[in-house]
Order: structure tokens, then C-alpha cells, then sequence
């Protein structure tokens, strides 16, 4: 059995054999591969279409996975820097989705899988424009599920904790266009801030490749009853038990010696 999933993320239309996959070894990278950029209504729309002409019309999965990272303190982010990765890390989500239901509406099956994040359950300093996203992200898609209880078409999430990436790297820009740290009240701090974005010390602690995440969606992808949440990495966990055990005040202590 084949399955056809479109994840914008990598920029590929996959192939995913279900009676043999593996967490390294899943998908093949077609050379013509549609390029989707989240802000570019264009590219969603003429990526989609790509696809569906290459499918004959069909699609089983999507899986939504692209996001940056804008750091700062929430007083010193303008409302210019939040539209704009709201724009990349939910609105484009939201179009791209929006544009794939009929589809799978129509064929009475599929599923959408959206990446969101351990920073979608509790929030962290100098991430809130990143973390503003992904609790939006979180609610969207538990909307949907509930939407979607009374069709064939199943909406999942996967929740990442500390994952290999070049969020940090891609973080730059865009902490260099919008924040104008050297008035902000709290420039002091901004020194560890700028320490940590612009050196490369190595892996986070309990960071795990992206094979991980991987492992998650091959099970989200093609499980006959798939969760409504996968977990990756050990945070995520720890942080999912705490949350649900800890009063309030408790649980930003701990989040503080982070």
C-alpha cells in the first residue's frame, strides 16, 4: 500500500511504502519537488496544485511542518514582528490546510498533521512570539479535530521537544530586523540572549535528530487509529506530567531554571 503525503516542510511530494518503513529510509525526494514558502500564498496554492497533478487528484497525508523563531523579550517584539511570523508559523498552515480538506473531504479520507512544539504547552522567556504561535497553533488544530470527528479525515499533532535544527541560525535575521534591543530596558540581559543565538555550543540538553520526529509521523501517517498526540523527546513529557500536576506559580519556578 502507497500513501501520498505532502509535507511543505522539506519541499517533497512523498512516496511512503507502509509495509516497509523505516525512520531513516521513508521517503524519496522527487527532483522537481514543489517549493512552498508559508508566507507566499502563491507558493502553497501552485505547490498544491503540483502535487494533485502528479497524484492524478489524490492526497492522504499532509503534514505541516515550518516554522522560525523571533527571540526577544514580549515588551520589546512589534506588532510588525508578530504578524510576521504569525504569518509563516499559522496562517500559512491554516491556507495550506484550508486548500487540502476539499481534497480529502471529496476522496473521504486523510489525514493533516501539524508540527507544533513543547513551547505549545508552556511558555518559556524571550520566546513569546514563538511560543505565541505554536499555543495557537495547538488550539487550531484541537478545533479541527472536533470538527473533523464526524468525517473519515483524521487531524493529529506532533509535539517536539529540543529537536536537530537551524532554528537558531534562521532565528538571526529576523531578531536583527525587528529588535531594537539596545533601548530596551532589560539590554543588560540581551548579552546571554546574544551568546546563545549567535554561537553554536553544541547540542541542547535531551536533543534528539530529526530521525525522532520521524519515527512519530511514520506511526501518525499510517496507523489504522492514530493519537491525537505525539510526544518527541524527553521534555515534552516532562513538561506535558507537570503541567497537569503543578499549581501555576510552581510550575514558572521550575520553568525559570530552565
Amino acid at each position: 500500500m502507497q500513501h501520498a503525503v505532502f509535507a511543505p516542510s522539506v519541499g517533497a511530494f512523498l512516496q511512503v511504502a507502509a509495509s516497509n518503513l523505516t525512520a531513516t529510509a521513508w521517503y524519496r525526494k522527487g527532483s522537481t519537488a514543489p517549493l512552498i514558502d508559508y508566507d507566499d500564498s502563491a507558493t502553497i496554492k501552485g505547490g498544491l496544485a503540483e502535487v494533485l497533478a502528479a497524484t492524478g487528484g489524490t492526497l492522504d497525508v499532509l503534514y505541516n511542518n515550518g516554522a522560525f523563531a523571533c527571540p526577544a523579550a514580549v515588551e520589546d517584539l512589534p506588532r510588525d514582528a508578530m504578524r510576521a511570523i504569525f504569518e509563516t508559523n499559522l496562517f500559512g498552515y491554516h491556507e495550506l490546510t484550508n486548500l487540502v480538506i476539499p481534497v480529502i473531504r471529496a476522496q473521504n479520507h486523510g489525514r493533516i498533521i501539524n508540527c507544533s512544539s513543547v513551547l505549545g504547552l508552556v511558555g518559556m522567556k524571550w520566546r513569546g512570539a514563538y511560543v505565541a504561535t505554536k499555543f495557537a497553533l495547538e488550539g487550531l488544530t484541537d478545533v479541527l479535530r472536533l470538527e473533523m470527528a464526524d468525517t473519515n479525515i483524521k487531524i493529529i499533532l506532533i509535539e517536539p521537544g529540543p529537536i536537530t535544527s537551524d532554528i537558531r541560525k534562521n532565528a538571526i535575521p529576523h531578531f536583527e530586523r525587528w529588535i531594537d534591543w539596545e533601548n530596551s530596558a532589560r539590554a543588560d540581559e540581551y548579552a546571554t540572549l546574544k551568546a546563545r543565538l549567535y554561537t553554536d555550543s553544541g547540542p541542547d540538553t535531551f536533543e534528539l535528530p530529526a530521525d525522532a520526529v520521524t519515527k512519530k509521523l511514520i506511526h501518525a501517517a499510517t496507523a489504522k487509529r492514530p493519537k491525537a498526540r505525539y510526544y518527541v523527546t524527553k521534555p515534552r513529557y516532562l513538561m506535558g506530567f507537570l503541567r497537569r500536576i503543578l499549581p501555576t506559580r510552581l510550575l514558572d519556578a521550575v520553568i525559570a531554571l530552565v
